[in-house]
């Protein structure tokens, strides 16, 4: 039996706390008042102080060392935790990325942990052929031989995104650019209401399914040039650009190849707002915690 926090309070072990994922789950946690404990590489980072001075219990872990992961799981109620390839997106290590996956299935495994939730990706489980979706949809089914009791949370394109993608400004306009023909919905989400999803998916397993696609908004490549519009006061056009411009990038020029093959993002917009009725629309996050006006 595992060893749980006798505390009506849960306890909820949060991977890549310091991170953007697991950072926006951290503060959902917080906010509905339960105790959360971070599983870090850099217990020392300023990020990492941050969190300890909101009541964080940091947990030093390193994915190479089972013995660690495990100790830093005892006696939690529940568990979070992502993936990305190691080196980032530009030529992703997606074995490393599911060995790492695997590395923290097995540590919860073995710690007994009682209720593990996995935020893999949109689309993972439906044969994208995107690298990067299929390490993480490998994790899943691990995830599903180790005996655990798992919600899988699939985000679609985080409306973050945009921060990266933002339009730039040409002769008093401005022009939004992707390797996305116009005219197909992208659906999209904010990292805000991933971590509100996966909080509550922890706290309470019932209201949410075990595998849930979730997104907030769903726009053409004009539809978000427009909201861009609405929020800067600016006039903005949308311009599609050819895939050939991620030539040598082959993991993102397959999932922009896969945003095109409809229906590639398949959530259903209405229940993720019976889960989570404030999840925000592409305008809202952009009059909430988008690029400002003058950028």
């Amino acid at each position: 039996m595992s060893t749980q926090t006798t505390s009506t309070t849960p306890t909820i072990a949060v991977f890549a706390a310091t991170g953007s994922q697991g950072g926006a789950v951290t503060d959902a946690l917080l906010a509905a008042g339960a105790r959360v404990r971070a599983l870090l590489r850099d217990t020392t980072s300023e990020k990492a102080a941050a969190l300890a001075g909101r009541g964080v219990e940091l947990a030093q872990i390193d994915v190479h060392d089972p013995s660690s992961l495990v100790t830093a799981l005892q006696g939690v109620d529940a568990f979070w935790f992502m993936t990305t390839p190691p080196g980032g997106m530009q030529q992703p290590d997606t074995e490393g990325e599911t060995a790492q996956g695997i590395a923290l299935a097995d540590a919860a495994a073995t710690a007994q942990v009682p209720h593990v939730v996995f935020s893999s990706v949109g689309g993972a489980e439906r044969d994208s052929h995107v690298p990067h979706f299929e390490s993480k949809y490998r994790v899943e089914q691990h995830l599903a031989t180790v005996g655990l009791h798992v919600t899988v949370v699939r985000p679609v394109f985080f409306t973050d995104n945009f921060h990266a993608f933002a339009p730039t400004r040409e002769d008093g306009t401005l022009v939004l650019r992707l390797p996305f023909p116009d005219g197909i919905p992208l659906q999209m989400i904010a990292t805000r209401d991933v971590g509100a999803i996966a909080a509550t998916a922890l706290l309470d397993p019932t209201a949410v399914p075990a595998e849930i696609e979730i997104a907030g908004d769903a726009l053409t490549g004009s539809e978000i040039a427009a909201a861009f519009a609405e929020q800067t006061g600016t006039p903005t056009r949308y311009e599609a650009l050819p895939l050939a411009v991620l030539d040598g990038q082959d993991d993102m020029q397959a999932m922009f190849r896969w945003f095109a093959e409809t229906p590639a993002y398949q959530a259903d917009l209405e229940q993720v707002r019976r889960i989570a009725p404030t999840t925000w629309t592409l305008a809202q996050w952009l009059e909430t915690a988008g690029p400002t006006r003058d950028s």
